[in-house]
């Protein structure tokens, strides 16, 4: 009798097994997904799907489908292949830049619909077409789609790059006083880059920042844990000076001074820690005097750099940095409804005060 029962709970066993497998099978499972804008202001869907045939040469399933909305291009998309596609696999999705022009909230707010959708979906903005991007191979990688979830959590986990995710970019959205931002990758020929930040005013792409200024907004929107900085102190005594910031560790701190008739001060102050990787100046850190010097020159450059960056900002009535949230705190809600933010905004006093402190310089320096 106990082999009997042995035997049909094995026999159940590999029947649902079988059953899993040939389920599987017959699934799409859409890991990326990009958008563009396509003539007559229709929408060019592009969907990025896993091979799981260990008998195909092929690594993943293209299909691009042009339509007048997400849904019924997914509707569409499923028609050209014999699986049944689903999404709890996304984990990516790409806008074009012109589409992002024209504002996401609409597409952002159907993805969000689904109940198969993850919230930490990351939300991107492609340099150009998106679907030509994501329909591209980069070797030696052989999913392009992936390959960009990995760079994207790569920068962002070393706070080169703000992660944003459809959760993040709509609680921005819908928040008072500040505007979403996205990172911006980048066809750059062999590979895939990222190359700057997007910033939006509502859910309009407007502005960019390149690369390389990603870390001082990161300085100004929070704090960090770790992060790098090259720094161009100019040429002195004939030699070009550079600094190679390491392990950089921040902490902000800000304020709001009320200047009455709607005015406003706004003071960022930070804190920051760095090692110093490389250093092509002639003073010797291991003495204090120029030690201070230099974490003096280099507070000053990250001070300049910072103030571009919001002047880049308000002259374009971007509020990526959530001023508004701070200003709205400060004031009753009936003072702070009443006021007309996106008027006020760039017209707001902004100081950013930096002090940065040197933890180490190195064994031979």
């Amino acid at each position: 009798m106990y082999r009997r029962l042995s035997a049909v709970l094995l026999l159940l066993l590999l029947t649902g097994c079988n059953s899993d497998q040939r389920i599987l099978e017959k699934l799409g499972m859409v890991q990326t997904a990009s958008y563009d804008l396509a003539e007559n202001h229709q929408l060019k869907t592009t969907y990025s799907i896993p091979v799981i045939d260990p008998e195909s040469s092929e690594h993943r399933l293209l299909l691009t489908e042009v339509t007048d909305s997400l849904k019924e291009a997914r509707v569409r998309l499923s028609k050209q292949v014999d699986l049944r596609l689903v999404s709890g696999q996304l984990r990516s999705v790409l806008f074009g830049t012109e589409l992002a022009r024209e504002g996401l909230v609409d597409h952002i707010d159907t993805l969000l619909r689904d109940p198969s959708i993850a919230l930490g979906v990351q939300v991107t903005v492609v340099d150009g077409d998106a679907g030509k991007l994501l329909s591209k191979t980069f070797k030696p990688h052989k999913d392009t789609g992936t390959y960009v979830n990995h760079l994207l959590t790569k920068e962002s986990t070393s706070d080169a790059i703000p992660p944003t995710t459809l959760y993040e970019f709509t609680r921005e959205y819908h928040d008072d006083g500040i505007d979403p931002i996205a990172p911006i990758v980048k066809d750059e020929g062999d590979r895939a880059g990222i190359s700057g930040i997007a910033f939006f005013q509502d859910d309009r792409f407007v502005m960019k920042i390149p690369a390389k200024d990603a870390i001082i907004f990161a300085l100004l929107r929070g704090n960090i844990k770790q992060g790098e900085l090259s720094v161009n102190l100019g040429e002195r005594n004939g030699r070009k000076v550079m600094v190679m910031l390491s392990s950089m560790l921040n902490k902000r701190k800000v304020s709001v001074q009320h200047l009455g008739d709607n005015r406003f001060k706004f003071i960022i102050a930070n804190s920051i820690q760095g090692s110093v990787l490389e250093y092509t100046g002639h003073e010797d850190l291991s003495q204090s005097k120029d030690r201070h010097k230099l974490e003096a020159d280099i507070a000053e450059y990250i001070s300049d750099k910072a103030q571009e960056v919001v002047r880049q900002l308000q002259q374009n009535n971007v509020d990526s940095i959530g001023i508004g949230q701070y200003v709205r705190n400060s004031l009753s809600y009936k003072a702070w409804k009443s006021l007309d933010w996106r008027k006020i905004y760039p017209g707001v006093e902004v100081e950013c005060r930096v002090k940065l402190t040197i933890k180490d310089y190195g064994t031979y320096m």
